[in-house]
């Protein structure tokens, strides 16, 4: 009995470290525009890779990047799966304003907020744009701070990498 005890406790240990060594994402909780809390370390893409990216609406290289990524996503989507998840890392005070944002420049992205900024201190980002791209096990594959004319053509190929 004490040896099955001790394998017991050994199996669930082991599944423990996998679990924990399976994704880089942190085990954070944030909202989604409509108020539901989303467990960060859930997020995925059914094995496909996925794009996090932390912007504000007062960043002018945020909203040039994310209205490069808008043009481009329905083909990245088609072409390889990716999904990206848009964070918001905005104040509460700035929070109402999100969603009207969003909607007014079409952004298909899953928006998300993170108000209190703990994603975003969990992840190191200190200066938005910061966007990273996971594969599809949850790892960082990739990064990279600020937005320059042409930054999503770099994402997109390392998202080929990923996915070819």
């Amino acid at each position: 009995m004490k040896k099955l005890s001790t394998i017991l406790i050994l199996a669930f240990l082991a599944l423990n470290v996998m679990a924990q060594e399976k994704s880089d994402l942190p085990n954070v909780t944030i909202k989604n525009l409509n108020g539901e809390s989303i467990n960060v370390s859930e997020l995925n893409n059914d094995g496909n890779p996925f794009v996090l990216t932390f912007w504000a609406t007062w960043c002018s290289p945020c909203v040039k990047e994310h209205n490069a990524l808008s043009e481009v996503y329905d083909d990245w989507v088609e072409e390889t799966g990716v999904k990206i998840y848009s964070v918001s890392i905005d104040d509460s005070r700035s929070t109402p304003k999100i969603k009207p944002f969003v909607e007014g420049k079409g952004w298909p992205f899953e928006i998300l907020l993170d108000v209190n900024k703990d994603l975003a201190r969990s992840m190191n980002v200190s200066v938005p744009p910061h966007t990273f791209l996971f594969d599809g096990d949850g790892k960082i594959v990739y990064q990279h701070t600020g937005y320059f004319e042409g930054a999503e053509e770099e994402l997109y190929q390392e998202i080929l990498k990923i996915v070819k």
